[in-house]
């Protein structure tokens, strides 16, 4: 098949879709595209809290591949929304969104599923295979992460170190927590965002954006800002839900994704890292290299975190290596 310039494949748009019912009242939207007798593939997207997007389903051949995505709990066209302060968040957890993957894989009939997926994605995607590893076929992850309460502190205080004026206003949007400590200034962040006063809950969104775009501002991109970019109710949503997981260490034991790696032993990886991730440093991904014994970990010299072309080839390569058997596709 013909691909785009950027290599990618050509747009494509659902054959099938629909709102699944995962209980608590929460409806998660999902889509399928692709080949309906194709390979299943899951794309699980970031944040937490951002959402699926069409230019996901371009990474896949949709003449091999059966692509499901999914708006995780709280965001994109799954309700309730995030943005909505009357949202009961209890409802979102880590646990719960594993459930919901395994819920929309029996809904949909499929048997193992591939995984795809980035940043907060590969963390929800090691969860998912680690409980369910008889259900993973294949994972693909560029910028690693495992959520680990070590990660979190250096994406919202470590990293000060190299954008001190960004961080000391990040700090600032939070007078009322008691010290730096990141769990402590994550939870009033999170205490705003559910603020019954409008005013309060934009500027915590807008202090909260302005710090995650700091982090990724040395990398190259093109368009809207990363975070401040989004629309209103999607960024307000990404935020409550970020800072609703980040302050409670996303439910999981520290380094309890990686001490568990062995169980997705058999089950082939690819993990693609760019060397100058400031968001996600890359010893997260080389530590679970070592400790997962099928996973092959390909290192971007010349990358951060929102990765760039030669992550995007790398990641096309190892998707069209695991489709189902057939003629290459063209290059």
């Amino acid at each position: 098949m013909e691909r785009e310039t950027d290599g990618t494949y050509p747009p494509i748009e659902p054959y099938a879709y629909g709102m699944l019912d995962v209980g608590e009242g929460n409806h998660v939207y999902w889509e399928v595209c692709g080949n309906p007798d194709g390979k299943p593939a899951a794309v699980v997207h970031g944040g937490p809290g951002s959402g699926c997007t069409a230019r996901q389903r371009q990474y896949f051949d949709p003449e091999r591949y059966r692509v499901v995505l999914f708006d995780q709990r709280g965001c994109g066209r799954s309700t309730p929304h995030a943005a909505d302060p009357a949202t009961d968040m209890r409802f979102n957890t880590t646990d719960r969104l594993i459930a919901d993957m395994e819920r929309l894989r029996v809904h949909l009939g499929i048997e193992t599923w591939l995984l795809y997926g980035g940043s907060w994605g590969s963390t929800l995607i090691l969860a998912y295979a680690e409980q369910h590893p008889e259900r993973v076929s294949e994972i693909v992850i560029p910028a690693v992460t495992t959520t680990r309460r070590s990660e979190i502190d250096w994406l919202y205080r470590g990293a000060g170190q190299i954008f001190p004026e960004a961080w000391d206003r990040f700090r600032a949007g939070v007078p009322e927590a008691a010290d730096d400590a990141t769990p402590g200034v994550l939870a009033a962040y999170a205490r705003r965002t559910e603020h019954p006063d409008a005013a309060v809950r934009d500027r915590a969104t807008a202090d909260w954006c302005a710090w995650e775009d700091a982090v990724l501002s040395q990398e190259a991109y093109t368009g809207p800002s990363p975070y401040s970019g989004r629309p209103g109710r999607a960024r307000q949503a990404l935020v409550r839900i970020c800072s609703h997981y980040f302050s409670r260490g996303a439910w999981l034991e520290e380094g309890q994704l990686i001490r568990d790696a062995g169980r997705l032993a058999g089950i082939p990886g690819v993990l693609v890292h760019g060397r100058f991730d400031l968001g996600g440093p890359l010893i997260t991904a080389w530590e679970l290299a070592k400790a997962w014994p099928d996973a092959e970990l390909v290192v971007i010299d010349d990358a951060g975190h929102l990765g760039g072309t030669e992550t995007r080839r790398v990641v096309q390569a190892a998707l069209d290596r695991f489709a189902v058997p057939g003629d290459e596709p063209r290059p």
